[in-house]
């Protein structure tokens, strides 16, 4: 679609895309979910918890599996071409945090991290690709972090793979964009969610404590993040690629 003053709204729709969004269960994914399919894409909605098959209807597909796994990225692009025929969007997001100084963390540690957040981000990307070069273009979303771009301490493994998520996308646009696909990611700052959830024992009051550390005095709601993610997986976004969005708050202007 090219960008107009007149249709510049009709192009933050959606409507006909087919999506597949990653750590769809709960959280930021949910919630992208939610997003999509109220700009009318349909949407497949994968997850390693059983919970995510309580969005399966009309519009949404749900699968269960381990994201770091080679069989899950081919068999949930799959169920994308058998129900719905193409793949026009992936919404990598499904991660996991560790929260512990580079002395005490240990190498399993590590590479569970770099597992589900570098390795289930390429494999998902390398297999939309795949469709997507096939299918004429289409668009990549991956969830980075404010950690990906500056140092936060007690972070090596996360930001780390954050840091591979960003530079997975620099690299799938440079490689793809002749062929009309494009690769974006964000780059959130502290968002209020459970992803620490059975590491503290308040995780969403946790998160909020951080506020004050962002200039605009408060973390920030998944809602929010998922308004850009949307925004990057529709045609308005046209003339992106390759960029690292910071939705921080701030906290990287500083």
């Amino acid at each position: 679609m090219q960008i107009t003053p007149e249709n510049s709204l009709a192009a933050l729709g959606l409507e006909g895309r087919v999506a597949i969004i990653t750590g769809a269960a709960r959280g930021l994914g949910r919630t992208c979910v939610a997003a999509l399919r109220a700009r009318g894409a349909v949407v497949v909605a994968s997850d390693c918890n059983p919970s995510v098959g309580e969005l399966e209807n009309d519009g949404v597909v749900t699968f269960i599996g381990d994201v770091s796994l080679e069989e899950t990225a081919i068999a949930t692009l799959a169920l994308a071409m058998q129900r719905f025929g193409r793949v026009d969007i992936l919404v990598n997001n499904a991660g996991r945090t560790l929260n512990k100084p580079l002395l005490e963390t240990s190498a399993d540690e590590w590479d569970a991290v770099m597992a589900v957040n570098a390795r289930g981000s390429f494999l998902h990307a390398r297999e939309a690709v795949r469709a997507m070069v096939s299918g004429g273009g289409g668009v990549i979303v991956n969830i980075a972090s404010i950690a990906s771009t500056v140092a936060l301490k007690e972070t090596s493994a996360y930001a780390a793979s954050k840091g591979a998520v960003a530079q997975l996308t620099k690299v799938i646009a440079v490689e793809y964009g002749g062929l009309g696909i494009r690769a974006n990611a964000v780059a959130p700052g502290v968002v209020e969610t459970d992803i620490l959830e059975g590491i503290v024992p308040d995780s969403r009051a946790t998160l909020a404590s951080y506020g004050a550390v962002h200039p605009l005095g408060r973390v920030g709601q998944v809602h929010e993040i998922a308004e850009v993610v949307a925004f990057l997986a529709s045609p308005a976004s046209s003339f992106m690629t390759g960029a690292i969005v910071a939705a921080d708050g701030g906290y990287t202007a500083l």
